[in-house]
């Protein structure tokens, strides 16, 4: 993959807009929550692949999201996002938020996800099977959208 994917689209609802007008910070995480799982499914390795192979699933363990333009109740949001760095017993991830109809980037979320056991309920090496398929999602180091 040289390309993030697309892995979530919404609308803002006056609902997400807080006392200024503008989106929570709590809809944007949300929001690439959301698109998180479709990212493992659009890699071909859903939760549901994960658990048909075993117990080990990833878990969220840290997540940092970098604000860069407010939305308002009415705009349409499009998330893409891929893989940045896979390591031994995590991965990284970063999702891009745009407005999907100017393309303006509002948020960027970073996030690293850690392979879990659920049977032991610790963290586990990566499995070789989800490398070999994650490994053929990998944005190339560095990646920044255009």
């Amino acid at each position: 993959m040289t390309e993030p994917v697309e892995t979530y689209r919404s609308t803002v609802f006056p609902w997400h807009c807080d006392q200024f007008g503008h989106m929570n910070a709590r809809w944007y995480a949300a929001h690439f929550d959301d698109a998180s799982f479709h990212l493992y499914q659009r890699s071909g390795l859903s939760y549901g692949h994960m658990r048909k192979a075993g117990s080990i699933i990833t878990v969220v363990a840290e997540i940092r999201i970098e604000y860069r333009h407010e939305m308002v109740a009415g705009d349409l949001l499009v998330i893409r996002s891929g893989f940045t760095r896979l390591g031994n017993k995590s991965l990284q991830r970063t999702a891009w938020l745009c407005n999907a109809e100017d393309d303006t980037l509002c948020a960027i979320e970073h996030a690293r996800d850690v392979f879990f056991d659920e049977e032991t309920r610790a963290s586990a090496p990566m499995p070789d099977a989800f490398r070999t398929v994650l490994a053929q999602h990998l944005l190339p180091e560095g990646y920044a959208p255009s």
